[in-house]
């Protein structure tokens, strides 16, 4: 019996010893290749990834995505310089939207504001009086997006940007309804003009108040901005004297006949 238990325990020990020797020898034989196989060891990792995205779904019941979050209209307000921020939290509780997504829709404002000499904050009022920042805003004549732009007339504009349905990313409307109303107010002469064009009345007698509230915003923010306290609600009125900001023409236009073709934007004021 010992004699036995003796040979049983010694063929066990050489069994495992050749086990170990062979697992040691495919493991470094598998490293040497992946080492010299780079797209091996890539497509390895892959796989490896996709096995185990493939086990969390099943175990959460919902698809995994890390990346989503690069793809959300967000940043930290706390990010911002202090005057952002200030108007990010401001537009925040007024229009009850989320400061996070408002704060990268007021850096955005600021950035492209700065490029096509425009003040932040006129475009800031004029998204909140054409959508209150829903990006997802659409008027009864098919303007869309936070800046209520006419997709179909402005369709070249977006082709920059991969499309017409690029009318519902926030950026990308915020970007071609920056650029519409760069050309309304050059079109225009004046900032005031410019709105009446953007809003598709500027060969109309009556625009419907519409420069009227984006001024009346318009001079909020600038407050907003520079530090003061300012209500959420008040009275839609310009009694507070915002100041004009004219934008001179080389040579004033002759207003042509209203046609479909001159109303640039055809937004509907106070979606």
């Amino acid at each position: 019996m010992r004699t036995f238990a003796a040979d049983v325990t010694e063929g066990f020990l050489e069994i495992t010893h050749n086990s170990f020797a062979l697992i040691g020898l495919a493991v470094a034989f598998v490293v040497i290749a992946l080492t010299a196989r780079p797209d091996l060891r890539q497509a390895g990792e892959e796989q490896l990834m996709n096995w185990l995205q493939a086990r969390q779904v099943e175990m959460l019941g919902m698809p995994i995505e890390p990346e989503a979050s690069e793809r959300a209209t967000a940043v930290n307000p706390k990010d911002l310089p202090k005057e952002q921020a200030a108007v990010a939290f401001w537009l925040s509780k007024k229009y009850r939207v989320a400061p996070e997504p408002l704060s990268a829709l007021v850096a955005e404002a600021y950035e492209i504001g700065t490029r096509a000499k425009i003040d932040p904050t006129l475009i800031l009022a004029i998204m909140a009086i054409e959508s209150s920042f829903n990006p997802f805003a659409e008027s009864a004549v098919g303007a869309q997006g936070l800046m209520q732009v006419m997709t179909r007339v402005h369709t070249d504009k977006y082709q920059n940007f991969g499309g017409h349905f690029a009318a519902f990313d926030p950026v990308s409307n915020l970007r071609v309804g920056v650029k519409v109303l760069q050309e309304c107010i050059a079109r225009a002469g004046s900032l005031e003009g410019g709105l009446r064009f953007y809003v598709g009345a500027g060969n109309m007698a009556d625009d419907g108040g519409y420069a009227a509230k984006v001024m009346a915003e318009h001079f909020r923010l600038r407050q907003v901005a520079g530090g003061r306290a300012v209500p959420f609600n008040p009275p839609p009125s310009l009694s507070t004297q915002a100041p004009v900001q004219s934008i001179p023409a080389a040579a004033p236009r002759t207003p042509a006949p209203a046609a479909v073709s001159d109303k640039v934007a055809l937004l509907t004021p106070g979606l």
